[in-house]
Protein backbone atom coordinates (compact mmCIF):
# COMPACT_ATOMS: atom_id res chain seq x y z
CA UNK A 1 0.00 0.00 0.00
CA UNK A 2 1.25 3.50 -0.85
CA UNK A 3 1.63 5.49 2.36
CA UNK A 4 -0.03 8.90 2.43
CA UNK A 5 1.69 12.26 2.83
CA UNK A 6 -0.47 14.43 5.09
CA UNK A 7 0.20 18.17 5.30
CA UNK A 8 -1.37 20.40 7.95
CA UNK A 9 -0.95 24.07 7.00
CA UNK A 10 -3.58 25.79 9.18
CA UNK A 11 -4.00 26.29 12.94
CA UNK A 12 -5.14 22.94 14.32
CA UNK A 13 -5.02 20.60 17.29
CA UNK A 14 -3.82 17.09 16.46
CA UNK A 15 -4.60 14.17 18.74
CA UNK A 16 -4.89 10.39 18.70
CA UNK A 17 -8.08 8.33 18.96
CA UNK A 18 -8.48 4.66 18.04
CA UNK A 19 -5.18 4.67 16.12
CA UNK A 20 -6.33 7.61 14.03
CA UNK A 21 -4.95 11.13 13.92
CA UNK A 22 -7.80 13.52 14.71
CA UNK A 23 -7.51 17.03 13.26
CA UNK A 24 -9.58 19.66 15.07
CA UNK A 25 -9.87 23.14 13.53
CA UNK A 26 -12.00 25.97 14.88
CA UNK A 27 -15.13 26.35 12.79
CA UNK A 28 -14.66 23.01 10.98
CA UNK A 29 -15.74 19.44 11.63
CA UNK A 30 -13.08 17.08 12.95
CA UNK A 31 -11.20 15.03 10.36
CA UNK A 32 -9.43 11.74 11.09
CA UNK A 33 -6.67 9.87 9.24
CA UNK A 34 -5.59 6.30 10.12
CA UNK A 35 -2.01 6.36 11.46
CA UNK A 36 -1.26 3.14 9.57
CA UNK A 37 -2.03 4.86 6.25
CA UNK A 38 0.48 7.66 6.82
CA UNK A 39 4.09 7.74 5.69
CA UNK A 40 4.93 11.41 6.22
CA UNK A 41 3.22 14.07 8.33
CA UNK A 42 4.12 17.68 7.46
CA UNK A 43 3.34 20.37 10.07
CA UNK A 44 3.44 23.80 8.41
CA UNK A 45 1.94 26.32 10.83
CA UNK A 46 3.18 27.82 14.10
CA UNK A 47 -0.28 27.46 15.68
CA UNK A 48 -0.42 23.65 15.32
CA UNK A 49 -0.48 21.72 18.60
CA UNK A 50 -0.26 17.96 19.06
CA UNK A 51 -0.45 15.39 21.82
CA UNK A 52 2.34 13.14 23.02
CA UNK A 53 0.14 10.14 22.22
CA UNK A 54 -0.02 11.15 18.55
CA UNK A 55 3.76 11.47 18.24
CA UNK A 56 4.24 8.11 19.96
CA UNK A 57 1.85 6.46 17.50
CA UNK A 58 3.73 8.08 14.60
CA UNK A 59 7.02 6.63 15.83
CA UNK A 60 5.48 3.19 16.38
CA UNK A 61 4.23 3.20 12.78
CA UNK A 62 7.42 4.64 11.25
CA UNK A 63 5.75 7.90 10.22
CA UNK A 64 8.28 10.65 9.50
CA UNK A 65 7.17 13.97 11.01
CA UNK A 66 8.42 17.13 9.26
CA UNK A 67 8.22 20.46 11.06
CA UNK A 68 8.39 23.51 8.79
CA UNK A 69 10.05 26.83 9.54
CA UNK A 70 8.91 30.40 8.92
CA UNK A 71 9.79 30.04 5.22
CA UNK A 72 7.40 27.06 4.98
CA UNK A 73 10.21 24.63 4.22
CA UNK A 74 10.89 21.60 6.46
CA UNK A 75 13.34 22.59 9.19
CA UNK A 76 13.37 19.36 11.21
CA UNK A 77 12.53 15.66 11.00
CA UNK A 78 11.29 13.37 13.78
CA UNK A 79 11.92 9.64 13.27
CA UNK A 80 11.80 6.55 15.50
CA UNK A 81 15.09 5.48 17.09
CA UNK A 82 14.42 1.87 16.20
CA UNK A 83 12.63 0.80 13.03
CA UNK A 84 13.75 -2.80 12.67
CA UNK A 85 14.08 -5.88 14.91
CA UNK A 86 17.73 -6.33 13.83
CA UNK A 87 18.56 -2.70 14.56
CA UNK A 88 21.64 -3.26 16.77
CA UNK A 89 23.23 -5.93 14.57
CA UNK A 90 22.66 -3.92 11.40
CA UNK A 91 24.18 -0.76 12.87
CA UNK A 92 27.22 -2.73 14.06
CA UNK A 93 27.78 -3.92 10.49
CA UNK A 94 27.15 -0.42 9.17
CA UNK A 95 29.85 1.00 11.46
CA UNK A 96 32.31 -1.66 10.28
CA UNK A 97 31.76 -1.12 6.55
CA UNK A 98 35.03 -1.49 4.63
CA UNK A 99 36.50 1.35 2.59
CA UNK A 100 36.26 -0.53 -0.75
CA UNK A 101 32.54 -1.24 -0.22
CA UNK A 102 31.87 2.34 0.86
CA UNK A 103 33.65 3.72 -2.21
CA UNK A 104 31.90 1.26 -4.53
CA UNK A 105 28.51 2.24 -3.15
CA UNK A 106 29.28 5.93 -3.65
CA UNK A 107 30.44 5.24 -7.22
CA UNK A 108 27.12 3.52 -7.95
CA UNK A 109 25.13 6.38 -6.42
CA UNK A 110 27.00 9.09 -8.34
CA UNK A 111 26.68 7.20 -11.63
CA UNK A 112 22.95 6.81 -11.07
CA UNK A 113 22.57 10.50 -10.22
CA UNK A 114 24.36 11.69 -13.36
CA UNK A 115 22.38 9.24 -15.52
CA UNK A 116 19.13 10.58 -14.06
CA UNK A 117 20.30 14.15 -14.66
CA UNK A 118 21.03 13.21 -18.27
CA UNK A 119 17.47 11.86 -18.63
CA UNK A 120 16.05 15.11 -17.25
CA UNK A 121 18.10 17.23 -19.67
CA UNK A 122 17.14 15.03 -22.62
CA UNK A 123 13.47 15.43 -21.71
CA UNK A 124 13.68 19.16 -20.98
CA UNK A 125 16.13 20.43 -23.59
CA UNK A 126 16.94 17.57 -25.96
CA UNK A 127 20.65 17.96 -25.16
CA UNK A 128 22.27 16.00 -22.33
CA UNK A 129 25.92 16.01 -23.48
CA UNK A 130 28.39 15.36 -21.88
CA UNK A 131 26.58 13.82 -18.89
CA UNK A 132 26.27 10.23 -20.23
CA UNK A 133 30.04 10.21 -20.80
CA UNK A 134 30.64 11.60 -17.30
CA UNK A 135 28.50 8.85 -15.77
CA UNK A 136 30.52 6.15 -17.53
CA UNK A 137 33.80 7.64 -16.24
CA UNK A 138 32.91 7.71 -12.52
CA UNK A 139 35.50 5.69 -10.59
CA UNK A 140 35.29 4.08 -7.16
CA UNK A 141 34.71 6.86 -4.63
CA UNK A 142 34.45 9.46 -7.44
CA UNK A 143 38.01 10.82 -6.91
CA UNK A 144 37.67 13.11 -9.95
CA UNK A 145 34.54 14.71 -8.45
CA UNK A 146 32.55 14.13 -11.63
CA UNK A 147 29.40 14.66 -9.59
CA UNK A 148 30.26 18.36 -9.18
CA UNK A 149 31.45 18.72 -12.78
CA UNK A 150 28.18 17.29 -14.07
CA UNK A 151 26.15 19.50 -11.71
CA UNK A 152 27.65 22.73 -13.07
CA UNK A 153 26.65 21.81 -16.62
CA UNK A 154 23.30 20.37 -15.55
CA UNK A 155 22.00 23.43 -13.68
CA UNK A 156 22.89 25.89 -16.44
CA UNK A 157 21.30 23.74 -19.15
CA UNK A 158 18.15 23.09 -17.11
CA UNK A 159 17.42 26.52 -15.61
CA UNK A 160 19.62 28.87 -17.66
CA UNK A 161 23.15 30.27 -17.63
CA UNK A 162 22.45 32.68 -14.78
CA UNK A 163 20.99 30.07 -12.41
CA UNK A 164 22.97 29.22 -9.29
CA UNK A 165 21.89 26.55 -6.84
CA UNK A 166 21.74 28.43 -3.53
CA UNK A 167 19.45 27.25 -0.68
CA UNK A 168 19.28 30.80 0.71
CA UNK A 169 17.90 32.33 -2.51
CA UNK A 170 14.17 32.47 -3.30
CA UNK A 171 12.43 31.51 -6.52
CA UNK A 172 13.37 28.16 -8.07
CA UNK A 173 15.71 27.49 -5.16
CA UNK A 174 12.85 27.65 -2.65
CA UNK A 175 10.94 25.00 -4.61
CA UNK A 176 14.07 22.83 -4.76
CA UNK A 177 14.54 23.22 -0.99
CA UNK A 178 11.00 22.03 -0.30
CA UNK A 179 11.08 19.14 -2.77
CA UNK A 180 14.45 17.89 -1.55
CA UNK A 181 13.43 18.16 2.11
CA UNK A 182 10.32 16.03 1.60
CA UNK A 183 12.28 13.48 -0.43
CA UNK A 184 14.99 13.44 2.25
CA UNK A 185 12.42 12.67 4.92
CA UNK A 186 10.98 9.81 2.85
CA UNK A 187 14.49 8.40 2.35
CA UNK A 188 15.31 8.71 6.06
CA UNK A 189 12.07 6.91 6.91
CA UNK A 190 13.00 4.05 4.55
CA UNK A 191 16.51 3.86 6.03
CA UNK A 192 15.22 3.58 9.59
CA UNK A 193 12.82 0.85 8.47
CA UNK A 194 15.76 -1.32 7.36
CA UNK A 195 17.63 -1.02 10.66
CA UNK A 196 20.35 1.26 9.27
CA UNK A 197 21.19 4.49 11.07
CA UNK A 198 20.62 7.64 8.95
CA UNK A 199 23.55 9.50 10.56
CA UNK A 200 26.25 7.05 9.41
CA UNK A 201 26.96 8.16 5.85
CA UNK A 202 28.88 6.68 2.96
CA UNK A 203 30.19 9.97 1.58
CA UNK A 204 28.57 12.77 3.55
CA UNK A 205 30.25 13.20 6.96
CA UNK A 206 29.29 16.02 9.28
CA UNK A 207 29.12 15.86 13.06
CA UNK A 208 26.19 18.29 12.99
CA UNK A 209 24.17 16.30 10.43
CA UNK A 210 21.99 13.48 11.74
CA UNK A 211 21.01 12.37 8.22
CA UNK A 212 24.29 11.82 6.36
CA UNK A 213 23.19 8.46 4.94
CA UNK A 214 19.85 9.93 3.90
CA UNK A 215 21.72 12.67 2.05
CA UNK A 216 23.86 10.02 0.31
CA UNK A 217 20.89 7.98 -0.86
CA UNK A 218 18.97 11.13 -1.80
CA UNK A 219 21.43 12.07 -4.57
CA UNK A 220 20.03 9.90 -7.44
CA UNK A 221 16.49 11.01 -6.49
CA UNK A 222 17.10 14.75 -6.77
CA UNK A 223 16.61 14.79 -10.58
CA UNK A 224 13.00 13.59 -10.10
CA UNK A 225 12.39 16.74 -8.03
CA UNK A 226 14.26 18.89 -10.56
CA UNK A 227 12.14 17.65 -13.45
CA UNK A 228 8.91 18.35 -11.59
CA UNK A 229 10.07 21.88 -10.76
CA UNK A 230 11.14 22.47 -14.37
CA UNK A 231 7.63 21.47 -15.47
CA UNK A 232 5.98 23.66 -12.83
CA UNK A 233 8.12 26.67 -13.76
CA UNK A 234 7.23 26.32 -17.44
CA UNK A 235 3.57 26.68 -16.51
CA UNK A 236 4.10 29.86 -14.48
CA UNK A 237 4.42 33.53 -15.34
CA UNK A 238 7.06 35.45 -13.42
CA UNK A 239 9.29 34.20 -10.62
CA UNK A 240 8.16 30.88 -9.10
CA UNK A 241 7.14 30.96 -5.44
CA UNK A 242 6.33 28.22 -2.95
CA UNK A 243 2.53 28.33 -3.11
CA UNK A 244 0.22 25.64 -1.67
CA UNK A 245 -0.46 24.49 -5.24
CA UNK A 246 3.25 24.13 -6.00
CA UNK A 247 3.81 22.27 -2.72
CA UNK A 248 1.05 19.81 -3.61
CA UNK A 249 2.62 19.29 -7.03
CA UNK A 250 5.96 18.47 -5.38
CA UNK A 251 4.34 16.03 -2.96
CA UNK A 252 2.95 14.12 -5.95
CA UNK A 253 6.50 13.06 -6.88
CA UNK A 254 6.49 10.32 -4.24
CA UNK A 255 3.45 8.67 -5.83
CA UNK A 256 4.97 8.81 -9.31
CA UNK A 257 5.93 5.44 -10.81
CA UNK A 258 9.59 4.59 -11.24
CA UNK A 259 11.58 1.54 -12.27
CA UNK A 260 13.55 -0.49 -9.74
CA UNK A 261 14.87 -4.01 -10.22
CA UNK A 262 12.84 -4.30 -13.48
CA UNK A 263 9.60 -3.44 -11.65
CA UNK A 264 7.36 -0.39 -11.95
CA UNK A 265 6.55 0.85 -8.46
CA UNK A 266 5.47 4.12 -6.83
CA UNK A 267 8.59 6.02 -5.77
CA UNK A 268 7.53 5.96 -2.09
CA UNK A 269 7.38 2.15 -2.20
CA UNK A 270 10.62 1.81 -4.17
CA UNK A 271 12.54 3.71 -1.48
CA UNK A 272 12.18 0.73 0.86
CA UNK A 273 13.63 -1.59 -1.80
CA UNK A 274 16.44 0.92 -2.35
CA UNK A 275 17.32 1.23 1.34
CA UNK A 276 17.01 -2.52 1.88
CA UNK A 277 19.43 -3.20 -0.99
CA UNK A 278 21.96 -0.79 0.55
CA UNK A 279 21.65 -2.65 3.86
CA UNK A 280 22.20 -5.98 2.10
CA UNK A 281 25.35 -4.70 0.39
CA UNK A 282 26.68 -3.32 3.66
CA UNK A 283 25.92 -6.62 5.42
CA UNK A 284 27.47 -8.70 2.62
CA UNK A 285 24.18 -10.29 1.53
CA UNK A 286 24.32 -9.00 -2.06
CA UNK A 287 26.69 -6.99 -4.26
CA UNK A 288 24.41 -4.69 -6.27
CA UNK A 289 22.41 -1.70 -5.08
CA UNK A 290 18.93 -1.31 -6.55
CA UNK A 291 18.30 2.39 -7.25
CA UNK A 292 14.96 3.84 -8.47
CA UNK A 293 15.11 5.32 -11.99
CA UNK A 294 12.79 7.72 -13.80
Amino acid sequence: MIKRIVEISNPARLSLKNQQMVVDREGFESVSVPIGDMGILILDHTAITHTQGLLTACFENNVAVLICNAKHTPGGILLPLEGNSLHSRTIAQQVQITEPIRKRLWQTIVRAKIREQAKVLLHATGDNAPLPAYAAKVKSGDPDNLEAQAARIYWQKLFGQTFCRDPDVSGINSLLNYGYAVMRAAVARAIVGTGLHPALGLHHHNQYNSFCLADDLLEPLRPAVDLKIYTVCNELYGEPVLTPENKRALLEILSKECIINDQRLPLMTSLHHYAASVRKVICGEQKRVEIPAL
